[in-house]
Formats: structure tokens, sequence, C-alpha cells
């Protein structure tokens, strides 16, 4: 189970490199929670997000927001129903032009081959004083 769970994660990232987001979207289960870093109020790309709509919006909302110039899964791990992937990442805000970067962990969690939850770590105070326009 674990294998089959990393292998599914490196594709998903794999699609999301190709801007295939709908792949993605449907690999998630109907009502699968995902949540990147902080407060949506800090950084629209932030926040808790639930069902296949609300994390299509996710990645909308990062679209929007980010222009990555690294976007790099490093290592993989994995244990009964979840993989652990450690990463780094550096993207040039839109609104401000500022850039942000940031080590991050990604934890899937994984049910009948879906992602039912997806939580990001990183560095949200570099994303927020970014997207703020602030040093």
């Amino acid at each position: 189970m674990g294998e089959a769970n990393i292998m599914t994660a490196k594709s998903l990232y794999g699609a999301f490199a190709r801007g295939e987001i709908g792949t993605i979207v449907d690999a998630c289960a109907s009502d699968a929670e995902w949540h990147s870093g902080g407060r949506k109020e800090d950084f629209p790309p932030f926040g808790p997000r639930k069902g296949r709509a609300e994390i299509a919006a996710f990645f909308a909302d990062v679209a929007s927001a980010l222009e990555f110039s690294e976007f790099t899964p490093r290592e993989y791990y994995a244990d009964r129903d979840k993989v652990f992937v450690t990463g780094y990442y550096a993207a040039t805000l839109k609104k401000t032009g500022r850039r942000a970067a940031s080590e991050w962990v990604h934890i899937f969690t994984f049910r009948d081959g879906k992602v039912t939850k997806l939580r990001e770590f990183l560095d949200t105070a570099s994303f927020v004083e970014a997207y703020r326009g602030e040093f």
C-alpha cells in the first residue's frame, strides 16, 4: 500500500508540473480535505478547503497569486495510509513582484487509492510578507 501511495503522490506532482490540475482534483475523494499553510485572509491560497470544487479553487488561487521558479519534491516516506513528502519551492508573487521561498512538508492521506486529506506545512510568513509587500 505504501509504495503504491508514493507512486500516486509522485504522479500528482508530475501532473502539477504539466499544469494538469484536473488530474489532481480527480485523484481526490469527493469529500477530501486540503489545507495549505495558514489563513486565507493572509494569503489567498492558504487555508482549509473541502471537496473537489474547493480543491480546484485552491489551484486557481495558486495560479493567480504565484509564478513558480522552482517546485521540487525531494523525499517521499510512507506509513500506513499516509505519504510524507519534503521539498522546496520558490515563487514570485504576482501582486507585488516580490519573491518568496520555503522548504515544505506535504502529508497525504489515502483511502482506496484516493487522496482524502492533504496538509501542507511551510514558511507562511515568507509568503504573507511577500504578498503584502513587506520585507
